[in-house]
């Protein structure tokens, strides 16, 4: 994939990158509804059509959904030249977006398909799941569609936005996985875990838009990608919209999102560490540090530990011990198994939720 400077006469610069060689992008998509000042949700129909049926109800075509879903596809300006995108959340100016695309910002611009450009306010932020709430100065806007079951993986995945400052741009591909987490990201960012998978080409200004499905709904926010430099062909990440949904109703609540907290930090295990460490696997997520009064302190966890199970699941890597994290709720007790001087290690921690002073 061949990287492109915008025009020179636009004098912009896609949205940050993550360490690690993963770089942040977006991907613009939402479908246009008539419901109400809110995201619709949608959820999969549980009998399974007949094959009449379904050539009754022919799926729409590629172009069909870029139509029908652009309206509602928004390219965000930040200040200093910066671009990325949203999606439009409810018809009375609630853009969705990346954290990362607004970090510093407290005012915006916000792009519409229709040409017209607007000033935006950064509303509410969460740096846990990298999303992000822009009030535009517009109402009466085409809401997106979200759909909050997981896709297929197979199933068609468009995705649409403004990769290196060419607005509207349309990549499409299909579904590669679900649940990824992107190996070496624990330590930099907590937002790269539990990610639906694509390789419906992603690039640097994508970030904070939309993944789309064959109907035209929203099944995912784009988030990043694993650029060709580190050997990668068509590796695209997005945040389930599930994910999106709920975080952004918690953001209208009051401005912050819930995220169980563990208090401890997760590294992997090297060679070097198995070799110190006396490990036969390099399978779990070793305890780099722990935090004094937290769940993991008061449950006797301890610097050096492998935290190879939680509730119930599997620890592999320190990615895999974020996205089992994330689907707990503060205040829950899970069981947490550890590996300490060879011996497996059974504790309960009581969860809370993650102090507004913690990434």
């Amino acid at each position: 994939m061949s990287h492109v400077s915008p025009p020179p006469s636009r004098n912009l610069r896609p949205a940050g990158a993550i360490p690690l060689a993963v770089a942040l992008a977006l991907g613009l998509g939402a479908c246009t509804t008539d419901g109400p000042p809110q995201a619709q949700t949608s959820r999969s129909a549980s009998a399974p059509a007949t094959a009449e049926q379904s050539e009754s109800a022919a799926a729409p075509t590629i172009p069909e959904i870029v139509d029908e879903v652009q309206p509602s596809v928004v390219t965000i300006f930040t200040g200093g030249g910066g671009l990325g995108s949203g999606v439009i959340y409810s018809e009375d100016g609630l853009i969705l977006t990346n954290e990362h695309v607004v970090r510093g910002n407290t005012e915006v611009e916000v792009a519409f398909a229709d040409g017209q450009r607007v000033s935006g306010t950064v509303e509410a932020t969460d740096v846990v799941s990298d999303l992000a709430l822009v009030r535009a100065d517009r109402t009466g806007l085409p809401a997106a569609e979200f759909e909050t079951d997981l896709p297929r993986t197979g199933e068609t995945a468009i995705v649409i936005g403004s990769p290196l400052g060419f607005e509207n741009t349309v990549t499409a591909g299909i579904i590669s996985g679900l649940h990824r987490e992107i190996p070496g990201s624990a330590r930099t960012s907590q937002s790269l875990v539990d990610l639906i998978q694509t390789d419906a080409p992603i690039s640097p200004g994508n970030s904070g838009g939309a993944v789309v499905n064959g109907q035209g709904m929203i099944i995912g926010i784009s988030e990043a990608y694993i650029p060709p430099q580190a050997g990668a062909v068509a590796l695209g990440f997005a945040i389930p919209a599930a994910t999106a949904v709920e975080v952004t109703e918690q953001l209208l609540e009051d401005g912050t999102a819930e995220h169980a907290f563990l208090g401890l930090v997760p590294g992997a295990i090297t060679a070097q560490i198995a070799q110190q460490l006396g490990l036969e696997s390099a399978e779990g997520a070793v305890v780099l540090s722990v935090q004094d009064g937290s769940p993991a302190d008061d449950a006797g966890v301890r610097p050096g530990d492998v935290v190879v199970s939680m509730a119930g699941t599997d620890i592999v890597s320190p990615e895999a011990l974020l996205a089992a994290l994330r689907e707990q709720d503060p205040g829950t007790t899970v069981d947490l198994t550890v590996r300490r001087d060879g011996e497996q290690i059974p504790l309960e921690v009581q969860l809370e939720d993650r102090p507004v002073s913690q990434p």
